[in-house]
């Protein structure tokens, strides 16, 4: 299985996790046949490895709460709304802005003609 994550949420490496990212909802694979969703409780880095707290998941025969993860090891985290939407306008308005230039069109003369 090669999970990479959904649309609504964005790749970061293990190791770029942060403070920043404690109490978001992750996913991410933690082997080759499991999917893990939680929410970050707290997260503990090495030079080497990073180990997620996961919040709320534990208790269950077959749920952790702990994983460890190689630096470049992808984890999936909620796009941000705000930059996600920001970028969304800015592609739109230049695509508005290339078509304008690729039509050639230069807008109707509406001046009054006497």
């Amino acid at each position: 299985m090669e999970y990479n994550g959904s649309q609504s949420e964005k790749a970061v490496p293990a190791g770029e996790l942060d403070r920043s990212h404690i109490g978001h909802t992750v996913s991410f694979q933690s082997n080759d046949f499991t999917i893990v969703f939680g929410k970050i409780a707290g997260i503990a880095r090495t030079d080497a490895m990073v180990y997620l707290s996961l919040d709320g998941v534990a208790g269950g025969t077959h749920l952790k709460d702990e994983y460890d993860l190689p630096l470049t090891h992808n984890v999936y985290v909620p796009l941000d709304p705000i930059t996600s939407a920001e970028t969304t306008i800015k592609d739109l308005f230049g695509k508005v802005q290339e078509n304008l230039r690729g039509s050639g069109h230069k807008g109707e003369d509406k001046t009054d003609k006497l």
